[in-house]
């Protein structure tokens, strides 16, 4: 929590996503001066009008109380530098079809940075972007040197964030530890002071080592992830193993007390999102390039890449039986039989597919690299057509980033339960749970929560 030292310190943030406005917000609530910097223009609108332009709980009060206050959305970069002593990059580091880290965006706001730096004032600049180890030794600090920046006047070092969706706020202001990747004292020194009224554990390595902690976390979570849904696999080969029962009781082992990693633990789609799929490729990439092959990773994310599919065998089938049945039951089949390899070639077996959960995690209207898309674009390809759809707050937007999709939307959970024939519960949304009690359909619980 905050303490009462406040600090008196004002700071620059380059991106105001998920990540840029929670530290701009963040650093506000310590009593700093934020000035937001960021190239969309709607988004900005949104963020001077007091509207957080993405669901995330807890933001937009948040917002409301320091827009024109102790945070200020501005266009103008010179004015916000000169009075900066901090500078935080927030943008994106999308991955290409090299599976290589694009710095593109860090390096445009870096620019922006010393176009507008016109005194020797020492300011610190601070990548907060997820960037691959050695990132800053091998391309920001010959970079910012090729660009004319002295070292006398500016720091460099990197601050990983370890932000969730649904939970940036509370991510942020009670983190269980800030890393700062941070060669030279007097950068240190400065961010120490920054942090230290949140009274936070605050953690000082080499630049490499701070880019490498993050990899590492969300390597491992990714791993969790497929560890899981690989052994749920395996249950269903051996066949007779009640997973999810498995998979509670393993959560009862003590060491994992006192920490929320089981949620990672737990079969479900195959993780999605932005972070996880662009850093374990991009981190396994880079390990290539160092002349590391990472068997694990690789493994890990081929089986994240193979998971939608199995998946949707699995839902196909499911449909193919119940059609099947009530075919025998109203005389009013086709006559097809299945396969004896109870394949899922569904000719025959037209039927309506309800999918619960469109977001790729829940408490978030993210759909970026969501699983559900990757099962409908399966669904699709075993010639299951009739796909609809149902997300508490994420239909709009994934309507929106995929018009290809080319499914139905329901507006309730009751509407999806009387228009479908199977339902699959993609994304762990909590009201999801009540499902058995809403109609006597047939579900597939790819989440193992009821």
């Amino acid at each position: 929590m905050v303490t009462e030292r406040m600090n008196k310190k004002t700071v620059t943030v380059f991106g105001l996503g998920f990540v840029g406005l929670t530290t701009a917000l963040g650093f506000a609530e310590t009593g700093c001066k934020v000035f937001g910097i960021d190239v969309d223009t709607e988004r900005k609108g949104f963020l001077r009008e007091g509207r957080v332009p993405f669901h995330e709980p807890h933001m937009e009060e948040v917002l409301r109380k320091h827009i024109g206050q102790s945070f200020f959305v501005t266009d103008d970069i010179p004015a916000a530098i000169a009075e900066s002593a901090y500078v935080f990059y927030c943008v994106g580091t999308p991955y290409g079809a090299d599976v290589f880290a694009d710095l593109t965006y860090l390096f445009s706001a870096i620019d922006s940075t010393l176009d507008a730096v016109h005194d020797e004032k020492f300011r610190v600049l601070v990548t907060k972007s997820t960037i691959p180890p050695s990132t800053t030794a091998e391309k920001i600090l010959p970079y910012i040197k090729g660009k004319g920046g002295k070292a006398e006047h500016l720091g460099v070092a990197n601050n990983p964030e370890f932000l969730r969706e649904g939970h940036c706020w509370e991510d942020f202001m009670e983190a269980d530890r800030i890393v700062l990747g941070v060669n030279d004292e007097t950068s240190k020194a400065l961010l120490t002071e920054l942090y230290e009224p949140m009274g936070i554990p605050i953690k000082c390595v080499s630049h490499s080592t701070g880019e490498f902690i993050k990899y590492l976390s969300n390597t491992l979570l990714a791993t969790l992830i497929s560890y899981s849904n690989e052994m749920a696999q395996a249950a269903d080969a051996f066949g007779g193993i009640e997973t999810a029962e498995a998979f509670r009781i393993l959560h009862m082992d003590k060491r994992w007390n006192h920490c929320n990693m089981s949620s990672y633990v737990y079969p479900g789609c195959g993780y999605g999102g932005y972070c996880l799929p662009k850093d374990t490729s991009a981190f396994y990439a880079q390990a290539a390039e160092k002349g590391f092959d990472a068997q694990i990773l690789k493994q890990v994310i081929r089986t994240n890449t193979d998971r939608p599919a199995r998946i949707a065998e699995k839902i196909a089938a499911c449909l193919r039986d119940t059609v099947q049945a009530e075919n025998k039951k109203t005389d009013a089949g086709t006559g097809r039989e299945a396969g004896k390899d109870g394949g899922t070639d569904m000719a025959g077996y037209a039927g309506t597919i309800g999918i619960l959960g469109l977001s790729f995690k829940p408490g978030s209207d993210d759909v970026r690299d969501t699983p559900a898309l990757k099962v409908i674009q399966a669904l699709k390809k075993l010639g299951c057509t009739d796909i609809i759809g149902y997300d508490p707050v994420a239909m709009e937007e994934f309507a929106r980033r995929y018009p290809d999709a080319e499914i139905r939307f329901a507006d309730s959970l009751q509407e999806i339960y009387e228009k479908s024939d199977v339902l699959a519960i993609v994304t762990a949304w909590e009201e999801f749970r009540e499902a058995p009690g809403l109609g006597n359909k047939e579900i597939i619980d790819c989440r193992y929560m009821l």
